[in-house]
């Protein structure tokens, strides 16, 4: 079972959007998610029950019990565990890091965010997960600039910066409200190919994946 762990101190950084989305294109892609939320606002929960299906199967829970959760997930057969961490909890964050075979740590192009994130990086660096990834993510459609300069900043944590670009889309916030992942309500859009690509990253991190070359144009469209 693959355990991916969404963490970021900062607020807003849409870590709740991507682990809904990457559970969706698991289960796309014929496999078995669980979500586990360790937000106290439990935002993934509250999207579980406006979707009104068992599936993905959303697990809330606290930090010193989700060794426990990730055991039971394995037991009842999941194929990839997606950890939904809270913002201002260094606990939580350090227990998902070091729970996780690999930790994404998305950040908006911003200055705020960016400078918001050594914290982040210091609790990902303390869990000694040497699998992790930054996550450019909330990117206004065409713009190229602030991605590619939140790009090169990141490069001095020493941590990975993701190839892929995720665009802040309408599409994604309207299929959270119909309680479904984007590439269900919207399967054809940009977006959705964009969750595919990164869900393929992340499942097969350590591996050779072939990324599509117009993933980048499909994102600033």
């Amino acid at each position: 079972m693959k355990t991916i762990a969404v963490i970021s101190q900062k607020g807003g950084a849409g870590k709740t959007t991507l682990a809904i989305n990457l559970a969706g294109a698991a289960e796309e892609q014929g496999l078995s998610p669980v979500i586990i939320d360790l937000d106290p606002q439990a935002s993934a929960k509250i999207w579980s029950k406006l979707r009104g299906k068992e599936s993905p199967v959303v697990i809330c829970t606290v930090p010193k019990m989700l060794g426990e959760a990730i055991a039971t997930a394995r037991e009842h057969g999941a194929d990839v565990c997606i950890i939904d961490t809270a913002p201002h909890s260094e606990t939580a964050a350090l227990e998902a890091a070091k729970a996780a075979d690999l930790v994404l740590i998305p950040c908006r192009p911003s200055m705020i965010d960016l400078q918001a994130v050594s914290t982040t990086v210091d609790i990902v660096k303390l869990a000694g997960r040497p699998e992790a990834m930054f996550l450019i993510n909330c990117v206004r459609p065409g713009d190229k600039t602030l991605p590619a300069e939140a790009g090169a900043a990141l490069q001095k944590h020493g941590i990975p910066v993701c190839e892929l670009r995720m665009t802040l889309r309408s599409d994604c916030v309207h299929a959270l409200s119909a309680g479904q992942g984007i590439t269900e309500f919207a399967p054809e859009s940009a977006g959705a190919e964009e969750i595919r690509q990164l869900f393929k990253l992340s499942f097969h991190q350590g591996e050779k994946v072939n990324i599509h070359q117009d993933i980048q144009e499909k994102a600033t469209a």
